[in-house]
């Protein structure tokens, strides 16, 4: 049988620091919902066997928002962080899955990501055992903060082989179901922090890195949308 590539979004959360009317994933972009945009990038880039938008039990946006959409399907499984959402659709999802299947996670407030990008993690992950993360190599100086004094630099870290977690983040089902799984796991603030661990007790190796993209940005702020509206109209005239 073959592999087959599915992807979750991650939809549940209510994006505290963007404020607004609605959760940020329905936040207008362009005349159009962000999430939708997002949903619309990964399928236009990639062919995947399913898209599963992971929602909050009691959601009341995607229908009227969003809607029905040929191949995505909304699974109502979202819990308290992110890993958890995830690990919910996963536990949903077993009976639809064989453990070499792909899974591929990525945020619902990432609607840029380039296209080539998107190709580039399913290439180079195509033939490996556990998958890997789009990131990019940290390039500002960092700074770490004084806990006893706020506001006032402690110290300059070392950035030297530092990147910058990104998504679509892609791992076989059971590599990710079996990290998921494991105690502490649901504390993870990504699928790649999950895996890692995992990996460090030695049952597989560790993710691979993908160079992304700086394009590949994330709405956090109601500002963001601005930026993200013009990189968009830029991708959409350069094809």
């Amino acid at each position: 049988m073959a592999t087959r590539r599915l992807a979750l979004i991650p939809a549940a959360g209510g994006g505290r620091r963007f404020g607004g009317d609605v959760p940020k994933q329905y936040a207008d972009l362009g005349g159009r919902p962000l999430l939708a945009r997002t949903i619309d990038r990964l399928r236009r880039a990639l062919d995947l066997d399913g898209t599963f938008v992971l929602l909050a039990p009691d959601d009341a946006f995607f229908d009227a928002v969003v809607g029905v959409q040929p191949g995505v399907e909304a699974l109502r499984c979202g819990g308290a962080t992110r890993a958890e959402t995830v690990a919910n659709a996963l536990v949903a999802l077993a009976g639809r899955c064989a453990a070499d299947d792909w899974i591929l996670v990525h945020d619902a407030a990432r609607p840029c990501v380039p296209f080539a990008a998107l190709r580039q993690l399913v290439d180079e992950l195509e033939g490996d055992a556990v998958g890997g993360l789009l990131a990019i190599p940290v390039a500002d100086t960092l700074k770490r903060e004084n806990p006893l004094a706020p506001g006032r630099v402690l110290r300059t870290e070392d950035r030297a082989g530092l990147w910058q977690a990104q998504t679509p983040q892609m791992f076989r089902f059971a590599v990710l179901r079996a990290a998921l799984a494991r105690p502490g796991a649901l504390a993870a603030t990504d699928e790649g922090w999950a895996v890692e661990a995992l990996a460090a007790t030695g049952a597989c190796v560790a993710p691979r890195l993908v160079a992304g993209s700086a394009l590949n940005i994330k709405i956090t702020f109601p500002a963001d949308l601005a930026l993200a509206a013009a990189i968009l109209a830029d991708q959409e005239q350069r094809r």
